[in-house]
């Protein structure tokens, strides 16, 4: 099969490298200079990322591809139990234990809470694990814990929450949380265990995919922004050039764009749920301290004056002393008004002054993943189909959500 991908990014590569692996012929156009989309490198001294990504060993599927194209994860990423442990000392870490013990020690050492807040989050685990990690499709996160501690939906719940599908918990998705808790806590052998870049974004997967797959024969057009793509008697023509099947690896306004010129009658639908995505918002403020960490990441106790809800010491991850990266999600974009919130949220919960490198806000970083989202399906037309972090799965905004739907768009 002569295949064309339409988009470079987690998604777009993943497709290429399976179809690739597969024996397809390969074409991947890619709008921008560098590959990875909405996890990439940015140019510049020290080399930054476009927002501090963390992986979970839950992602079996991003793990698989990295080591596929030669990366090994244990040289690149730091694996650690699942910590969210603020300045003070307080809040919740994991033990190295098989699951669920690790959860259930826990849960009765987190630091600053109460036996009966320990006990609410144990009673709410056991019901949600009953159910089959299920609920109403009309369930928020807030609703489906309503019944917690205060203390522990706003230490846990909110930054859980937040992070993996950078929707505040008022309004995220209840059964795609409950998915992402599953397959974290309760799936995958030491599936919760946090996995924090020790490189930049760049060489994780996007760079290493790009060399594996220029290796094997594949053409890459780097920075290629597509026209048209046009239906023909027995496939489909990208900018004039004939290929046996399309996919668009691209943010989903672009997919629709092409789709639609590529077929009106048939993507009707398609576009019109592409088109509806809402998104939400990621600031990443990287700033310099006079010192580092005591740990490779703390969580934040955020609010509408703090927004940051994760700090990571890029120091501990081999970048430069003191280089510390502030994850503000589901924010604002007023760049300086996040910026200034940041600094003051800094030195009240760690305690030292911070000054501002860089602010990176990226807009449309995620879709809002709410209760009872219809998302495009993968299949646009025949021969035409679709992936990427928005389309259809089980899966909120993730690298591992954008690596599956490339992997499952190129299946027999």
């Amino acid at each position: 099969m002569k295949l064309a991908i339409v988009g470079a990014g987690w998604a777009g590569l993943a497709a290429a490298v399976e179809a690739v692996g597969a024996g397809h012929q390969v074409t991947v156009f890619e709008a921008a200079r560098n590959a990875g989309g909405r996890a990439r490198t940015v140019a510049g001294e020290p080399l930054l990322d476009n927002g501090q990504h963390i992986l979970i060993g839950a992602y079996t599927e991003t793990l698989r591809l990295m080591s596929s194209v030669g990366v090994r994860p244990e040289n690149v990423l730091l694996r650690q139990p699942l910590s969210l442990r603020f300045a003070d000392g307080g809040g919740l870490a994991l033990p190295r234990w098989p699951a669920p013990l690790d959860l259930l020690a826990g849960v009765l050492a987190a630091r600053g809470w109460s036996w009966g807040e320990r006990l609410s989050l144990l009673r709410a685990s056991l019901r949600w694990q009953r159910a089959g990690f299920r609920c109403a499709p009309q369930q928020t996160v807030a609703g489906l814990c309503a019944d917690l501690a205060p203390r522990v939906a706003a230490e846990l719940v909110e930054p859980l929450c937040v992070a993996a599908l950078n929707t505040p918990a008022a309004d995220a998705s209840g059964q795609v949380f409950l998915r992402v808790l599953q397959d974290a806590l309760f799936g995958v052998p030491r599936g919760g265990d946090l996995l924090l870049p020790r490189a930049e974004l760049g060489a994780l997967f996007p760079a290493p995919a790009l060399q594996w797959l220029a290796a094997r024969g594949a053409v890459l057009r780097l920075p290629w922004r597509v026209r048209a793509v046009t239906a023909q008697a027995t496939g489909w023509q990208v900018d004039g050039e004939v290929f046996d099947r399309v996919l668009l690896a691209c943010p989903p306004a672009e997919a629709a764009r092409l789709a639609e010129g590529a077929a009106p009658a048939a993507s009707a639908i398609w576009c019109a749920r592409a088109r509806a995505l809402r998104f939400e918002a990621i600031a990443t403020v990287y700033a310099q301290a006079p010192q580092g960490l005591a740990q490779p990441m703390l969580a934040l106790r955020s609010g509408p004056a703090a927004p940051a809800q994760f700090v990571f010491d890029r120091g501990r991850l081999g970048g430069p002393a003191g280089l510390l990266a502030f994850v503000a999600s589901a924010s604002g974009t007023e760049r300086a008004v996040v910026q200034a919130a940041v600094v003051a949220q800094a030195r009240a919960q760690l305690g030292r002054p911070v000054r501002p490198l860089q602010t990176i806000i990226e807009k449309r970083a995620t879709f809002a993943c709410t209760p009872a989202l219809q998302r495009p399906a993968a299949r646009i037309a025949p021969g035409l189909l679709a992936c990427g972090d928005y389309v259809e799965g089980p899966y909120p905004a993730t690298l591992e959500g954008a690596v599956r739907s490339g992997v499952a768009a190129v299946a027999p």
